[in-house]
């Protein structure tokens, strides 16, 4: 299991890639949302999602990318179905806990056919959502780091 992908931006999506990134309890340095009543904040300091389920989500069609739809972190190699709120997870020297799946929004229609965002709706379609994180530990992530999955 690693990080495939560190993703920011100055507000809005897509994210794009970095190779490092210092991570504070506030979030990646340098990431901005648009939204903050929505996006951001401690509780959703960051955002993560899979880099296989980006390949499935292109299998089908979709135009999705890492960082498209607005994660922070695209992990390789993670059991998606293990990622539950409250679960602690590891990437390089950051520790984070997992708080909520993200709920979808029109900014990222974009990356799908039909603009059906719905698609990674933890309601609509369990397994395939984003899911937010607090950071429990700061410090610098960087491409290839790898991750540990917790309890």
């Amino acid at each position: 299991m690693q990080l495939h992908a560190i993703n920011i931006s100055n507000g809005g999506v897509p994210k794009l890639p970095r190779p490092a990134c210092f991570v504070t309890v506030d979030g990646l340095e340098g990431d901005r949302q648009r939204d903050r009543r929505y996006h951001g904040g401690p509780e959703r300091a960051v955002c993560l999602y899979s880099l296989e389920l980006i390949e499935a989500l292109r299998a089908e069609g979709h135009a999705i990318m890492p960082g498209s739809i607005g994660e922070n972190f695209t992990l390789k190699g993670v059991d998606w179905a293990a990622m539950t709120p409250g679960a602690t997870l590891s990437v390089g020297d950051v520790l984070l806990q997992l708080t909520d799946y993200a709920a979808p929004c029109n900014n990222i229609a974009g990356s799908f056919q039909r603009r059906q965002y719905a698609r990674v709706n933890q309601k609509v379609n369990a397994g395939w959502s984003r899911l937010y994180a607090r950071v429990l530990t700061e410090g610098t992530v960087r491409l290839g780091d790898g991750i540990a999955l917790g309890r």
